[in-house]
């Protein structure tokens, strides 16, 4: 008895912990997402969706690094810069938040609702 409230516990840590915001990553709307684009010097603009997804639509200025290829990509971005991440609808960018956390990038910022908000 006592272990399936144990093994309930880890359960619900796990997946609260996979849907809580990242520690140190700012999650932006598609309103500040535009006001980010017009000011966008020391800014670094990821698009972390496939290569297809990327060329059937993209906002202009993001750049292609899907979410597979990031951890090994990472070594192209600055870590002294803003990296604003995206995605269809917030969930891998908000994935890719996490991993360039761990990767030592202090900036980061997720825009919630990705591409789909924006259109």
């Amino acid at each position: 008895m006592l272990l399936s409230y144990i093994i309930f516990g880890v359960i619900v840590i796990f997946v609260v912990t996979r849907f809580l915001p990242t520690k140190g990553v700012k999650n932006i709307t598609i309103s500040q997402l535009k006001h980010e684009l017009e000011d966008h010097q020391d800014k670094q603009f990821i698009d972390v969706r496939t290569p297809g997804e990327f060329k059937g639509y993209h906002i202009p200025g993001f750049k292609n690094i899907p979410l597979q290829q990031l951890s090994q990509k990472a070594q192209i971005l600055s870590k002294e810069k803003d990296v604003i991440v995206i995605c269809q609808s917030g969930m891998r960018s908000q994935q890719a938040s996490k991993m360039l956390k761990k990767l030592g990038f202090k900036h980061i910022a997720n825009v919630k609702g990705g591409v789909s908000s924006w259109r």
